[in-house]
């Protein structure tokens, strides 16, 4: 009999017939370590010192016996083996000194049923602890950081950091100041953890050189008083905005210049985007961030190249044609780019009539490549942003493309997930020297060679967002996603010409960065665009001793003009304890940001080596994570796996990262899928990104017996328990919500209670219900209300709010909602148990 999808098999079962081990995961032999990725070693037991009486429980029987859900023998003392053996004393001690151990084969369901909080860096001057910067917006592998290197090589963790600079805020604290005050040696910001010699002398958190402060630092514009330079806001928030003087502006304040590029080839007509596009931009166009200033243009491309004048005089907009590919040129040195303010109207009435216009095109050419050249000519002197609409693979022109999509297994080749050409790198690295960003919306239903095209993104500071399968009359919640995706695009904020540049204390160093901009010189990332949806990730190592340093600090400097033409400096400092305790480094880390950096680390290495050595890599981490914590707690038990409470999570998502889209080794993944997923990876926000690795889900069929929070607003908002992502967990007559980030799934049980079918969606059965849903029915029920009140509050931690995808149980798209079950067994990979079971036999 197979075991049931998400239960453990009976040890001492032969695997499921047919069933071959995961592919990419030899053992790990003698492979080299990557930097920054722990190597693998085997540290033997230290001898000499007798095994600590830790884990006294028995090993899973192996027997064939029954087992219960923690995959022990029921008979045994319950209490004993959930204690793990542990004198009730000592567990008592460890808790309260954190050293909490978890043998993960006996608690297999790990994840906590509320919110993980990251841990806080604990800081020795007390008053810092509440002013250092958010975990939302800067956070380390390791809240503290080891003496040496010597210490961060033993404890085999990956250190660095990862931010997300732009983010929305709802209280950021904005001065304006003649002078910034800066350190003279290594350029710092001011910040809260400086320390000041006396009322006219600060000492720099990095370099330690000592600093004057000017007289006017002295004046409190919030008092309006001179007197204590601590009590100014640069040293009472740890993030700050500062307005700047004419000194950091190369040149005047550039204005904000949007520029439209539309596939108009016959493939991306029949999806229908045009329309959605037009009417969306239509809406929004009061909208888009700027001033007086704005200016708006539109190219439409496929065989052909096709430019619109727009000038003041005229009712509506001259369509001009370029045939000459090969050396694109601009049809009109004029107005083809409009003030947003004055030509409004023209701009309005040209989306209406711009779909007509291509009614029964035929044309199957598309020419990306000629279309992004032209935008570079048309916005080069200004710089601004570029957003393309693309649908099919660029066949004609400069840039043109063969499809590289072939059958069978090739997707995992390193060569076919590289580019084809350089063509949209190089032309990124000069729209990048111009100030100019280009985004990506892919629309796809066939093959465009994804992998190549988001160069022209990755390069320049852009974004990429794809939406496969789109269609307006096919697949409505595709179609919606995009639709407010785009709304999201159009109106979120956006800082033009802009640079950032990270600092640590000096021993310290940073190296490799992750996300999509050009390095233009060893540590100043260029971004033509700055946006509040893609995030940052950079690797540090430590070069000399910390041992003079209680706490090391990074700051990160963004630099950019705002939609208004205001140049501004966005400063975040984070401040860390450093610690000489191997223990204390490992108890102290931040899974979360620690899976997050492996993940970059490991787009790196499939990109640079292969699949199957980013895929070894993530394995080799989980054993070191458990033989670290054997070695430092002398656990020398057989059968065990042990953990630090710290880093428990660290194998449940190590495993959902080895059946991701982006590091799965199954046969028949789509090429674009993939690298779709890879660059998901590098550039998402650390909270949106582990819920794409592993999405939060609950049971909400019943939700009015769950515990409730009180919001803002003063509403009760339902908290149910978040589920491990097992079928062990799903019931036949419940219904489940499952948050993947992007989109949220509301899957229906064949037999859910018609109760709640008729208090949700007004029918009695589940078969009833339209799976073409987008929003869930504002029924006036108290049913209706709870459950749209957790689903707005799911919504709210959120870039834009998402729409509900229905997925029934006895449908043909069951399988969106069931592939997400990572913690079971799916072809060709293991289940979360047997991932442990895997992981014991890899354990020296």
């Amino acid at each position: 009999m197979p075991p049931h999808p998400g239960m453990p098999p009976v040890l001492g079962m032969p695997p499921h017939p047919g069933m071959p081990p995961v592919s990419g995961m030899p053992p790990h032999t003698g492979m080299p370590p990557q930097p920054g990725m722990p190597p693998v070693s085997g540290m033997p037991p230290v001898s000499g010192m007798p095994p600590q009486p830790t884990y006294g429980s028995m090993p899973p029987p192996s027997n064939g016996l029954t087992q219960n859900r923690f995959g022990s023998d029921p008979n045994t003392s319950s209490l004993s083996n959930q204690l793990g053996g542990l004198s009730v004393t000592q567990t008592g001690f460890q808790k309260m000194w954190g050293q909490e151990s978890v043998d993960l084969l006996q608690n297999r369901h790990i994840l906590p049923p509320g919110d993980i909080i990251p841990p806080t860096p604990r800081l020795q001057a007390e008053q810092w602890n509440n002013i250092n910067c958010s975990s939302d917006l800067f956070r380390c592998t390791l809240s503290k950081i080891p003496e040496t290197d010597a210490l961060l090589k033993k404890a085999r963790l990956p250190l660095g950091v990862l931010i997300h600079p732009f983010k929305d805020l709802s209280h950021l604290p904005v001065i304006q100041c003649t002078t910034i005050v800066r350190c003279r040696s290594c350029r710092t910001y001011i910040n809260p953890f400086v320390h000041f010699v006396d009322q006219r002398r600060w000492r720099c958190n990095l370099c330690y050189r000592v600093n004057e402060l000017p007289e006017e630092f002295l004046y409190d514009p919030v008092s309006k008083s001179y007197g204590d330079p601590s009590r100014r806001p640069e040293c009472k928030s740890s993030t700050i905005e500062f307005i700047a003087p004419q000194e950091y502006m190369l040149r005047p304040p550039q204005p904000a210049v949007y520029l439209f590029l539309l596939d108009v080839s016959r493939q991306a007509l029949e999806t229908g985007y045009l329309r959605n596009f037009c009417d969306t931009l239509g809406e929004e166009l009061e909208k888009l961030p700027g001033d007086g200033r704005t200016q708006v243009g539109f190219i439409t491309y496929h065989r052909t190249l096709q430019f619109y004048q727009i000038s003041e005089g005229s009712s509506q907009a001259t369509q001009l044609v370029v045939g000459d590919l090969e050396d694109v040129f601009l049809p009109s040195p004029t107005d083809l780019l409009a003030n947003l303010t004055t030509c409004k109207e023209q701009i309005s009435n040209m989306l209406t009539d711009l779909p007509e216009l291509f009614n029964g095109s035929q044309e199957t050419e598309n020419c990306l490549g000629a279309a992004l050249q032209a935008a570079y000519k048309l916005v080069y002197q200004t710089g601004g942003r570029i957003t393309v609409m693309q649908s099919t693979i660029p066949n004609i022109g400069p840039g043109a493309l063969r499809s590289r999509e072939v059958q069978g297994d090739k997707t995992s080749d390193t060569a076919m997930l590289n580019p084809s050409t350089d063509f949209y790198k190089k032309l990124a690295l000069d729209c990048s020297g111009q100030q100019i960003a280009v985004d990506l919306f892919v629309l796809q239903n066939q093959h465009c060679d994804l992998a190549t095209i988001s160069g022209i993104s990755k390069f320049s500071g852009g974004q990429v967002q794809v939406f496969p399968g789109y269609h307006t009359a096919h697949n409505p919640p595709v179609a919606e996603r995009f639709d407010r995706a785009l709304r999201r695009y159009l109106t979120r904020k956006i800082g033009f010409e802009a640079v950032m540049r990270i600092r640590c204390t000096r021993g310290m160093s940073l190296h490799t960065f992750h996300g999509h901009f050009f390095v233009r010189s060893t540590d100043l990332l260029s971004l033509p665009n700055v946006n509040p949806d893609t995030a940052f990730g950079m690797q540090v190592a430590i070069e000399e001793d910390l041992k003079d340093s209680r706490e090391v600090s990074f700051q990160a400097a963004l630099l950019y003009t705002s939609s208004k033409g205001e140049r501004r400096i966005r400063v975040h400092t984070l401040c860390v304890p450093t610690t000489a305790s191997l223990q204390e480094v490992v108890q102290g880390a931040d899974q979360h940001c620690m899976v997050g950096l492996l993940a970059k680390m490991a787009v790196d290495r499939t990109l640079n080596s292969t699949l199957a050595d980013a895929r070894e890599a993530f394995i080799n981490v989980c054993v070191d994570t458990i033989e670290r914590w054997k070695m430092v707690q002398c656990i020398s038990q057989p059968g065990v796996l042990p953990c630090s409470s710290s880093l428990k999570l660290v194998p449940l998502l190590v495993l959902a990262l080895l059946k991701s889209p982006a590091f799965n080794s199954r046969p028949g993944m789509r090429l674009d899928d993939r690298t779709a997923a890879l660059i998901n990876m590098k550039c998402l926000p650390l909270a949106t990104m582990i819920q794409t690795i592993y999405p939060d889900m609950y049971r909400v069929d019943s939700l009015e017996t769950v515990d409730t929070k009180e919001d803002e607003d003063g509403n009760f908002i339902p908290q149910p328990p978040r589920l491990q992502l097992s079928a062990e967990k799903i019931a036949m007559n419940g219904a489940y919500i499952l948050d993947t980030g992007d989109k949220i799934i509301l899957f229906i049980g064949k037999v859910t209670q018609p109760f709640f079918c008729e208090k949700i969606f007004g029918v009695t059965r589940p078969v009833d219900i339209d799976e073409n849903l987008t929003d869930l029915p504002e029924l006036e029920n108290e049913d209706s209300e709870r459950l749209r009140a957790f689903l707005q509050s799911l919504n709210n931690n959120k870039g834009f709010p998402v729409n509900v995808t229905v997925v029934r149980d006895d449908s043909k798209n069951r399988s969106s909602f069931i592939n997400h079950l990572v913690d079971d067994r799916s072809e060709a990979s293991f289940s979360y148990y047997e991932y442990l079971q895997h992981l014991k036999t890899q354990i020296k």
